[in-house]
């Protein structure tokens, strides 16, 4: 993806957007719920990438190098949105399209539901555990997207997912 040539260094950027772009797709949709705001993030991460093509011979990563850049796009662009803006269309949009149309409404309530407590997490549950849901970030590389230990990464996730399932059941239970 990153060569030596005879100008220096070139980057292989149909190569890098063929491996990532879907995996950044899904890390920023994970904390953004739109689409078009995720799709932005991943244009403006090849960006960066163009943009650092001279010092990416330095990225030891380049898999978690592109998750942390469209992470911390995704969370400035998540800051300007308010939450409850994107929840019920996101949750429609996880909501299987076989079913019938009173179980997808009762479904989508739920996820939206899941979603609003997923973002009462205290911010550092809420990132690991939306980076987990990524399935293909193991912990360790959760650990170097955050800039923690992954010991420490493990025990929030733990207390995310554990915060998450009592409030869920409390939810349920009322």
């Amino acid at each position: 993806m990153v060569s030596m040539g005879q100008a220096g260094l070139e980057v292989d950027l149909a190569g890098l957007v063929e491996t990532y772009a879907e995996l950044l797709f899904r890390v920023a949709h994970s904390v953004l719920r739109s689409r078009a705001e995720a799709e932005d993030v991943v244009q403006d991460c090849f960006v960066r990438v163009l943009e650092h093509r001279r010092k990416l011979g330095g990225v030891k990563d380049m898999r978690v190098w592109l998750v942390r850049i469209a992470w911390n796009l995704a969370l400035d662009r998540r800051r300007r949105i308010r939450p409850e803006q994107m929840d019920e269309a996101f949750a429609r949009t996880l909501v299987g399209r076989d079913i019938a149309a009173d179980e997808a409404l009762a479904e989508g309530l739920k996820l939206a539901l899941v979603l609003r407590e997923i973002d009462r997490l205290p911010r550092r549950e809420r990132e690991v555990l939306l980076l987990s849901a990524m399935q293909e970030l193991g912990t360790a590389e959760i650990a170097a997207v955050l800039g923690r230990s992954e010991s420490g990464t493990r025990a929030l996730l733990f207390r995310a997912r554990t915060r998450l399932k009592e409030r869920l059941a409390k939810e349920g239970s009322a």
